[in-house]
């Protein structure tokens, strides 16, 4: 398994308009993508939010890197949300409870 973390930060708009777009139109989409495991997206600050997403190779990261960019672009534009940073790497440890699998809502 490979996962990414991208940090975004959000200098005008509404978090609460992003992180409902985030859940209506980019999630779903992402974890029909092929190889796909979890997806997670965190507000980690009034203006920043983490994003969390597993496939099961680093193919498929990748495109969800690129996907996330069209989205911000396609979705988000008449906002100001910055990615900051990005990091990935293969999954060495890992264990999730039964609750994982159940869709979060905000």
């Amino acid at each position: 398994m490979h996962t990414v973390i991208r940090r975004y930060r959000l200098d005008d708009g509404d978090m609460d308009e992003v992180m409902h777009r985030v859940d209506s139109g980019f999630a779903d989409p992402i974890a029909r993508e092929p190889g796909f495991v979890a997806y997670e997206c965190l507000r980690t600050a009034p203006d920043e939010l983490t994003t969390i997403t597993t496939f099961s190779d680093e193919a498929g990261c990748a495109r969800s890197t690129e996907r996330a960019a069209e989205f911000v672009r396609d979705e988000l534009s008449h906002m100001r949300l910055t990615r900051v940073d990005a990091t990935s790497g293969d999954v060495s440890v890992s264990r999730a409870a039964r609750e994982m699998l159940e869709p979060a809502h905000a």
